[in-house]
């Protein structure tokens, strides 16, 4: 193997492992939105949590965020929350959930 087949393989683990890690910083940023929204209708506890894997399998519908934006809107109508808001809750999530993925919990 040459060094330019070594280095092609080693940009190609790369881009793997970084994809990995984006979908799933991506899956739980929209468990914990999921699990905020359900604070927000009154849900705790398993209802909760069945609530956000709900959202988190909304994301497989289409390509980006607004099958997950639509869905939430959508549950959140008449609580006083705007897409705006989801939108800027979503931003904030997703550090937080790639702060937990790099430091393992």
């Amino acid at each position: 193997m040459t060094t330019f087949d070594k280095r092609e393989e080693g940009f190609e683990k790369k881009f793997a492992h970084d994809e990995e890690l984006r979908f799933k910083a991506m899956a739980r940023r929209n468990k914990l939105l999921g699990l905020w929204a359900a604070g927000i209708l009154g849900k705790s506890g398993p209802d909760a949590e069945a609530y956000a894997k709900e959202v988190v399998l909304a994301d497989f519908e289409e390509a980006g965020d607004d099958d997950v934006v639509r869905k939430v809107v959508k549950d959140l109508e008449g609580k006083g929350v705007s897409e705006q808001d989801i939108r800027a809750k979503m931003a904030e999530l997703l550090g937080q959930a790639v702060q937990q993925i790099q430091a393992g919990t």
